[in-house]
């Protein structure tokens, strides 16, 4: 039984490996700006360790920078995370997900996730802890020798979080063509929603645009489960 449970810890932690590499290079940046934006050695590690929000982390240093208040970051990250609720839902349709382990979902793990056909909470725990220990430790890294590190080599990492959510999609897509109509509705919708309410703060309009193309793909998606199911009965 426990050889089991460690198997299943163990194919999380393979399976958060490629996200885990892809998020070193954008911490390091993340390390390398939060220095240079005048936080400490502590106060960057203590942001990743508690917050862990890559996006929301990166925006708040401009909002330092910017001389936000404490109230403005804290309301600004609230609303730019309000999206690891919806998917923290759609997890625990599947999982019967645990608080705590709740703190893990990115977009990144929530995509392997939802891909995975045997989802486990102990190949979610493997997941999660692998990718978060990666994120820590290049935030430390980053934080540690930012001297040594020019400002636009670190922000030119940032370009790693595309690459490697291009990466983790492909696969979803191929499986079904349904998720890559909801990559490219979520796409449109948001950049849609910036033209359309340039007023409103852009976390909200990123959770508009995630409601409405998973709307949109849940009724055709459910459309084409019912097709398949009739197919199979006839």
């Amino acid at each position: 039984m426990e050889q089991g449970a460690a198997a299943e810890v163990m194919r999380g932690v393979r399976a958060g490996v490629p996200v885990a590499v892809g998020y070193v290079p954008m911490a390091v940046a993340f390390g390398v700006l939060a220095t240079q934006t005048g936080l400490s050695f502590f106060q960057a590690g203590a942001m990743s360790f508690f917050v862990y929000a890559g996006a929301s982390q990166f925006a708040s240093l401009g909002l330092l920078a910017g001389g936000a208040s404490a109230l403005a970051i804290v309301l600004a990250t609230l609303v730019l995370n309000f999206r690891h609720f919806l998917m923290s839902i759609s997890l625990s349709r599947r999982l019967s997900l645990p608080f705590a382990l709740g703190f893990g979902i990115t977009d990144e793990t929530f995509v392997v996730a939802s891909l995975e056909d045997l989802l486990t909470i102990r190949f979610f725990l493997g997941l999660i802890v692998t990718v978060y220990l990666a994120w820590l430790s290049g935030t430390l890294i980053g934080a540690g020798f930012s001297s040594l590190i020019p400002a636009v080599i670190a922000r030119g990492m940032g370009v790693a979080l595309y690459a490697m959510f291009i990466a983790i999609l492909i696969p979803g897509v191929k499986k079904s063509w349904v998720n890559g109509l909801v990559a490219v509705a979520g796409g449109v919708l948001a950049w849609g929603a910036s033209v359309a309410l340039p007023a409103l703060p852009s976390g909200w309009r990123i959770v508009i645009a995630i409601l409405a193309a998973s709307a949109i793909g849940a009724l055709i998606g459910g459309g084409d489960e019912t097709a398949v199911e009739e197919e199979k009965a006839a």
